[in-house]
């Protein structure tokens, strides 16, 4: 077989394992109980070597999950020994510190055997709507408040699901048939992937994948670190604000740049928090190593030679938090790790990297009930929403979108169906992207209002309220976020809170920041801008 032969069949090989890990998650996508994978896409599945290390990622998926899992694999061999491996299998952990932060997520590893040959292992992780304790939110104290813990353990063995544990875990969430049905999809999503693997295989005629993982990995590395080497050397710090819980958080990087590593060290964050804002490492490194790497080789596949060359350090505080620290909404801090890598970034790379954005996700968990006295209906309600993104050097940030994240925007109308609330209006929010030679995205307006008879608590998951994304290089900051009711009372960015019958909750999500110099944007671009509504007065 020449060269030219033997890349192109590897590379065809290798394409094939991407279709593998992509039906993988699309088959999580259609069997889903919960509208946060269903319809969002919260969720991530992969392929891995005999030795845990990652082959290949699904696209459809959130970096948070993704490189959580990862590492994540490399924790279930250690508590299941290769001798405990049998084929049918199906391993299963929420274990903040070893799977993907919090207890809302849940991960699945299910070993791969062609023969009696283990060639690999399948994992996956996906968001379900309730795991018990206090629901999905920022109030615990403590880990153990936050819902039930399942350490690594066998979902299923030899094919036989651990009856025990579907037991428990009916008797300990509030929404058991959505929760339970998760769990089974996860489970046969990994089994999709598997047996699509070994009839790849067979029909390729590859005994294992120990050459194509070669393949894979060693053409990966010399690209990332091709990329790596041309980079400026040295180190760069920065600091972000973000809104905390009851008082502001000051995060801290600084990223230093090698020959052939990257490292960022979270030294002078600060302490962790009481609240359930706490992140830990497992995750920070998650959406750390996303940003280095959306900078340095967005165009090279992701995978465990890619992520190889970035590094994470940091000491003990709110971004590397102990057990039994509480998790529940790591995801706000932990989106902030983005914007503040990148802000040290843009000063190693002047010109090439966005404004601040929105960053977290504006998720919000209503739990809805009828007004005492009065029949209804009961229900765990998610909704994913995204404020905007910030402006790029040479273009207009985009508006309403997940970035860092990258989960989709849950319909209303799945959302709806989900339980007794009617979302009366969700649109972009005008004048809320920071002005500059390139626009900010625009963040949204959305309000909720309980069915008639109906009222609801609702858990705020917000940040960006007190602190706006900054514009960069002369751009403008974008539009601080707003939380209130219908008659004006302010309501806190996180937390649960109340929403009486008759009223509306009225979330004005946050802005993203602006580019440039704001004299330098184009008569043309701010016409479109007034003829659009995304400003209702001219700019000057």
């Amino acid at each position: 077989m020449t060269d030219a032969t033997f890349e192109i069949r590897m590379q065809v090989m290798w394409n094939r394992l991407i279709s593998v890990v992509e039906e993988q998650a699309m088959t999580l996508l259609r069997t889903a109980f919960s509208t946060s994978v269903r319809e969002a896409g919260d969720l991530s599945a992969g392929v891995f070597d005999p030795q845990g290390r990652m082959l290949a990622q699904a696209v459809t998926g959130t970096p948070g999950h993704v490189n959580t899992m990862a590492e994540a694999v490399l924790h279930f061999m250690a508590e299941i020994p290769r001798a405990e491996m049998f084929p049918g299998d199906t391993y299963v952990t929420n274990d903040p510190w070893k799977g993907t932060g919090h207890l809302h997520d849940i991960t699945m590893v299910s070993p791969s055997f062609k023969g009696d040959e283990l060639v690999g292992f399948f994992a996956c992780t996906a968001h379900v709507v309730d795991v018990g304790g206090r629901g999905f939110g920022a109030d615990g104290k403590s880990v153990y408040e936050e819902g039930i813990q399942i350490p690594i353990m066998k979902f299923a063995e030899r094919g036989q699901v651990n009856r025990d544990l579907i037991r428990i875990l009916r008797s300990n969430v509030r929404e058991a048939n959505q929760v339970v049905g998760d769990f089974f999809s996860l489970a046969a999503c990994n089994d999709v992937g598997h047996r699509r693997l070994i009839a790849m295989m067979d029909e390729i005629g590859l005994p294992d994948l120990d050459g194509l993982g070669e393949f894979i990995f060693s053409r990966t590395r010399t690209a990332t670190l091709e990329r790596i080497a041309a980079l400026p050397k040295g180190a760069w710090s920065n600091t972000l604000l973000t809104d905390g819980y009851d008082s502001p958080v000051k995060l801290a990087a600084t990223v230093q740049i090698g020959a052939d590593a990257i490292n960022v060290d979270f030294t002078g964050t600060d302490p962790m928090s009481r609240h359930g804002i706490n992140v830990p490492i497992i995750y920070t490194k998650a959406y750390a190593c996303y940003a280095l790497k959306c900078v340095v080789a967005p165009d090279i596949p992701n995978n465990w030679a890619s992520l190889e060359a970035f590094t994470i350090s940091s000491p003990v505080n709110i971004l590397n938090a102990e057990r039994p620290a509480p998790v529940s909404v790591r995801h706000v801090i932990g989106h902030m790790v983005p914007d503040l890598v990148l802000g040290a970034l843009a000063q190693a790379l002047p010109g090439q990297v966005l404004a601040e954005g929105a960053a977290a996700l504006w998720n919000i968990h209503i739990s809805a009930r009828p007004v005492a006295g009065q029949d209804g209906r009961r229900a765990e309600i998610l909704m994913f929403n995204s404020g905007g993104m910030g402006a790029r050097p040479t273009l207009d940030g985009l508006n309403a979108t997940a970035f860092p994240s990258g989960v989709m925007t849950m319909p209303i109308e799945a959302t709806e169906q989900t339980g007794p609330i009617v979302v009366w209006r969700k649109e972009l929010r005008p004048d809320s992207g920071g002005d500059g030679q390139y626009r900010g995205g625009l963040g949204q307006l959305i309000e909720i209002e309980p069915m008639p008879g109906h009222e609801f608590d609702f858990s705020a998951m917000f940040d960006r309220v007190g602190h706006a994304a900054k514009g960069r290089d002369g751009g403008g900051a974008g539009a601080a976020g707003i939380v209130a009711l219908d008659d004006g009372t302010l309501l806190k960015p996180k937390g649960w809170q109340h929403v009486p019958a008759g009223r509306r909750l009225m979330l004005h999500l946050p802005g993203g920041g602006g580019y440039g110099d704001p004299a330098a944007r184009t008569p043309e671009d701010r016409a479109n801008d007034l003829s659009k509504s995304y400003v209702t007065e001219p700019r000057k």
